[in-house]
């Protein structure tokens, strides 16, 4: 579906719009200056290319939500208060919290190998599962390539259209790593690399005989009643309502990006245990606030997950920017945020919680693919923090 002229309409328009026409969620009344400054952030998010935004704060005062922009740009319809979206790389907070709690039944240790649980699957162009910990896997220290580089044509318009409703198993996806090159000996360099949680997800499966999507159902999405949150493996739509989720690709020419396509319903199990999840920003809040909170992992493993090194990829975009195990970790102007965002096609999720937990906030954009608005320059940083730092330190 294509939608470039109502598109283009909505950028231009940016904030004067949608402000206007966007209403305020009712359990705000009574902090106005609060709710304000969050509206007034969402909607700075138009004049960057997000055609809808919808974001939410939970604290233990209450909750503040707020949306800007469409859902459904060619009806003109705003993002539902209560609409579901796939969050994309979030799901690895789920899957290392997963992890963590194994290790905690001392099920396995982080000082184990992946060949331990997955012997000789690791192996190939430098690439020795022997040679790495899970604790590697988790903290992004593997060294391992990414498998969706071995398929970059997915992020191209014509590929996508292709191999969008295409199946991916785990063992499909680490083959594909497997034909690329290890980047550096485990434990001496950071590189962000979704195949080492496909790998994660097969040692949960390993070691306790279920998939990991049923495990993240047992020990975190039904303890915490996250009534709203999926483990879709192959199912390629998103449970009602959502907004529809916009990618606009890049131009085979290099000159810039094409038309918004229609990206809501794609097969999601070229990410699996890397970023398959669906959820709302009310599920998203209280997963976030429940582990920080001390509520799904011991001490322990809480003080590992928060064991984080400079992830200098990042930085530009984080400044300052340290990554534990599937969470990371900025500094800000009120002791620093915990988040892991994520990308997929159609929909952005970012999102921070307080070290202690009493304070969490989710965005959640329907597109990955932010283009600005004519004039306007994106900033090097990402767009949300401005947002998040004021909704966790108002």
């Amino acid at each position: 579906m294509r939608t470039s002229m109502r598109f283009a309409a909505v950028i231009a328009a940016a904030t004067a719009v949608v402000a206007a026409s966007v209403p305020v969620a009712s359990a705000a009344e009574t902090r106005t200056p609060q709710i304000k400054v969050l509206q007034q952030d969402a909607d700075a998010l138009l004049k960057y290319g997000a055609p809808g935004v919808l974001a939410e704060v939970d604290t233990q005062r209450g909750d503040l939500r707020v949306r800007s922009g469409y859902g459904n740009v060619e009806a003109g319809t705003p993002v539902p208060w209560d609409a579901k979206f796939r969050i994309a790389s979030f799901t690895k907070t789920f899957v290392a919290t997963t992890t963590l709690q194994l290790v905690g039944e001392h099920k396995l240790s982080l000082d184990d190998t992946v060949d331990k649980w997955l012997p000789g699957l690791v192996r190939g162009n430098g690439n020795d599962g022997r040679q790495i910990t899970v604790r590697q896997v988790l903290q992004q220290t593997t060294g391992l390539p990414d498998h969706l580089e071995a398929t970059p044509e997915l992020f191209t318009e014509e590929g996508f259209q292709r191999l969008r409703y295409q199946t991916v198993t785990p063992e499909q996806a680490i083959a594909r790593a497997m034909t690329m090159p290890s980047k550096f000996p485990p434990g001496t360099q950071w590189a962000y690399s979704n195949t080492n949680y496909v790998l994660a997800g097969m040692i949960i499966e390993k070691v306790t005989g279920h998939s990991w999507s049923h495990e993240v159902q047992q020990r975190i999405i039904k303890p915490l009643h996250l009534t709203h949150t999926y483990t879709p493996g192959t199912r390629l739509t998103i449970p009602g309502p959502h907004a529809i989720g916009y990618e606009r690709f890049p131009l085979p020419d290099g000159s810039g990006y094409g038309d918004p396509v229609d990206a809501t319903e794609l097969n999601p199990s070229f990410g699996g245990a890397a970023g398959e999840i669906i959820s709302t920003t009310d599920d998203g809040n209280r997963f976030l606030r429940a582990l920080l909170g001390g509520r799904l992992l011991r001490p322990a493993e809480l003080a590992q997950m928060k064991t984080a090194v400079p992830a200098t990829a990042f930085d530009e975009h984080w400044p300052g920017v340290r990554y534990g195990l599937g969470l990371m970790y900025m500094p800000n102007d009120c002791g620093g945020t915990w988040f892991h965002g994520g990308d997929i096609m159609g929909f952005q999720t970012r999102n921070g919680v307080t070290s202690d937990g009493s304070r969490s906030v989710i965005v959640s954009l329907n597109t990955d693919s932010l283009v600005p608005g004519p004039g306007v320059t994106s900033p090097v940083t990402d767009v949300t923090i401005p947002l998040i730092n004021h909704a966790l330190c108002g």
